[in-house]
């Protein structure tokens, strides 16, 4: 077994498809599905579970998916050993950080590089985060959609099924055992992002409310990031929801509730991204700490 089986099986695991891990490769699907089907040959075992919606692995391959993750993390470590600048690990460690998001994500992570490595976190909006990476002024940012183009790396570091938050006098109307259905927002006003900030993530949930019987009117804070303060002022005083998880960081004052959107039609991802060519150190210790399985996703 090569690293590029490893490559290939880690994709087809992680994208629950071949045809999706020919895609990321940039192979043919017969090239990913041979691959796939030779480890199994090698291996004596069966790896995969096909359907006909996608592929899941067996307890087998779970195990091999966890053991290649690590091999090509320790792999990557090497190359960068050898080829990093010796300079790089002594400038700071250039974050991105979503603009009403923490650093809450990067905590333990961050918590397994050295004591001495400097880090200066920046929030900026997706596409803001984008333009600095290309641009050489971030290292690692954490944006709200996965990057296209070869010059940029992403993994997904965390998935959040998106709540509402609504005036409580509306909520006390449209609340059921399982949350609230997303038809009964009809006629209230999404307090929205710019789409500027992050195009594919607005869009998507635009698609999402248009196929659930809503026609979105958005509504934003004019000259103002969407802070925590900003929304919930807006929601009580004014006919409009706006989406948020469920560990929302402040306190709710009176007058206004979250509640879960019954389906979990809406789910906000989050991407580590980088420059492809970046051969810090530091930075690809972040990475290999980023690409664990964790419990815990972003505050907000």
């Amino acid at each position: 077994m090569d690293l590029r089986e490893m490559r290939v099986f880690v994709a087809v695991v992680e994208e629950g498809s071949l045809s999706a891990a020919a895609r990321r490769l940039r192979l043919s699907q017969p090239a990913v599905s041979q691959i796939a089907a030779a480890l199994e040959r090698e291996l004596g075992t069966a790896l995969l579970v096909r359907g006909a919606t996608g592929v899941r692995p067996t307890p087998a391959g779970t195990v091999l998916a966890e053991e290649a993750r690590a091999v090509l993390a320790r792999y990557e470590q090497a190359i960068a050993a050898v080829t990093r600048d010796p300079a790089a690990d002594q400038r700071p460690l250039r974050l991105g950080i979503p603009l009403e998001a923490g650093i809450d994500l990067l905590a333990a992570p961050l918590a397994e590089l050295s004591p001495h490595t400097r880090v200066e976190a920046r929030h900026l909006s997706t596409s803001a985060q984008l333009a600095a990476l290309r641009a050489g002024e971030l290292d690692l940012g954490l944006l709200r959609e996965r990057p296209d183009g070869d010059d940029l790396d992403a993994i997904q570091v965390a998935a959040e099924p998106l709540g509402v938050l609504l005036a409580s006098r509306f909520a006390d109307e449209v609340a059921t055992s399982e949350g609230v259905r997303l038809d009964k927002l009809a006629g209230l006003r999404w307090l929205s992002f710019a789409r500027t900030d992050s195009p594919a993530w607005f869009d998507e949930i635009v698609a999402v409310l248009r196929s659930h019987g809503l026609r979105p009117t958005t509504t934003t804070a004019a000259g103002q990031a969407l802070i925590p303060e900003v929304k919930l002022t807006s929601v009580l005083s004014g006919n409009v929801f706006s989406l948020a998880p469920a560990d929302w960081p402040q306190p709710l004052p009176e007058g206004v509730a979250w509640l879960p959107l019954a389906g979990a039609p809406l789910v906000r991802r989050t991407w580590a991204t980088w420059q492809s060519t970046s051969r810090r150190r530091d930075l690809g210790r972040l990475i290999a700490a980023l690409d664990q399985p964790r419990l815990t996703t972003p505050t907000t």
